[in-house]
């Protein structure tokens, strides 16, 4: 009894965490599975993904709960066994930790992740727009720390350029080229986009360019490399239905974008694959293995993971913290690389393993030069997703409501 009733503790919560994490778009920042990114638990994260590392910790904490409750009583032992239950899944938390999930693609190559520091209140005003432009174009040409450490891939932030892209003048789209063309370097940036093809079309997306990249085709936002935001943030970047009513009485200057497809072609840089996503699209891991899957045969899916995100609206928050928590997570899902170019923080090269390689002190202005070795190989949470958690958790309780039957009918 004790077992079953840490099992259907464990998976109430879990549900409930996956309930806030799908209905009404979602909402998953604060998943209890995050907490354990380090420790015995993180072995888990590449089999049954965040949800069921959430269901093991509320296993955990049930059978250590009922244990003390059951030393008031003159029987401990089963509830002592629930303690051993939640020791072996310790213990093979721990041992899938061993298992690489992964293996090398291609060769290691140099990337630079640019961190601007512009202000909220700056980043969007148009007096000191062309500021935080400059400041990203000096950031992202500086020389390399070491001669010939050229970085072949140079990131940037959501929105790094505040306008959408045929708004800015032909000048400062140079200057970018001069900037790649100096450094013989791919550039990747956020950029709104305002595309016509039959009808106009508004998203936020990560472009990536190269300085034999016709300035013409930076203007007209059909240069290169493009990735449309799929999963839009409510109020922020899509009205819901039913609420242009409500953004219409506030006078709220709200974007209202298009959406794009949740599975779009890689980036082929450098011999890499790369799948880039935007703020906080990040939180939903069975969204993000959709990159990693191959596609059609046509695209293998990505070797490395790209987040560019402006969190300058959390200020000094723990959001800053608890988005690289969240993409640490995303590393162990999936075992790719996660690379996050931030306006504020935390800017960081994350390992297939989880562990953060390098990060940029927050709230300051500077560039991380590093070194990623691209990945290939399928996780068990990549290949089936949210699927096994979601089924363990209502095994559990349909076994819970199948004692509960018997001992009412006994």
């Amino acid at each position: 009894m004790f077992l079953l009733t840490a099992t259907t503790w464990a998976s109430l919560w879990m549900l409930a965490e996956w309930l806030r994490g799908t209905l009404f778009t979602g909402f998953p920042w604060m998943n209890i599975g995050y907490a354990h990114a380090d420790g015995p638990f993180s072995g888990w994260a590449s089999v049954l993904g965040v949800y069921g590392v959430a269901w093991v910790a509320a296993f955990a904490a049930g059978a250590i709960a009922l244990l003390m409750q059951a030393q008031k009583s003159p029987n401990e032992s089963p509830a002592a066994m629930t303690v051993v239950c939640a020791i072996g899944l310790v213990i093979g938390g721990l041992g899938l930790a061993q298992i690489r999930w992964w293996q090398p693609l291609g060769s290691p190559m140099l990337v630079r992740l640019v961190q601007g520091n512009i202000e909220q209140s700056l980043k969007f005003d148009p007096n000191h727009l062309q500021q935080g432009i400059d400041t990203y174009l000096h950031l992202a040409g500086l020389p390399p720390k070491e001669a010939g450490a050229n970085p072949a891939l140079i990131i940037l932030p959501e929105t790094v350029m505040p306008l959408f892209q045929n708004r800015i003048a032909p000048q400062t789209w140079q200057r970018w080229l001069d900037v790649a063309n100096a450094r013989q370097a791919t550039l990747l940036m956020g950029i709104p986009l305002h595309t016509n093809n039959g009808e106009d079309r508004y998203t936020n997306s990560v472009i990536a360019f190269n300085g034999a990249t016709p300035l013409a085709s930076l203007q007209a936002g059909t240069a290169g490399y493009r990735y449309d935001k799929h999963h839009l943030v409510p109020f922020g970047e899509f009205i819901p239905p039913g609420f242009r009513w409500f953004v219409d009485a506030l006078n709220i200057p709200l974007g209202d974008f298009n959406r794009g497809q949740i599975r779009q072609s890689s980036f082929n840089i450098a011999g890499q694959y790369i799948a880039p996503n935007i703020c906080y699209e990040d939180v939903f891991g069975e969204e993000i293995i959709e990159g990693v899957r191959s596609a059609n045969g046509t695209d293998p899916g990505a070797s490395l993971l790209v987040n560019v995100s402006n969190l300058a609206w959390f200020g000094q928050s723990w959001a800053l913290q608890q988005h690289l928590q969240i993409a640490r997570m995303r590393a162990l899902e999936t075992a790719r690389p996660m690379l996050r170019a931030t306006n504020t923080g935390m800017t960081a090269a994350i390992d297939p393993d989880g562990k953060v390689r390098a990060v940029l002190t927050p709230r300051q202005p500077g560039v991380l030069d590093v070194e990623v070795q691209g990945t290939q190989g399928i996780t068990p949470y990549v290949r089936w997703g949210n699927t096994p958690a979601l089924l363990l958790a209502l095994l559990c309780l349909a076994a819970a409501a199948l004692v509960g039957r018997k001992a009412r009918l006994q």
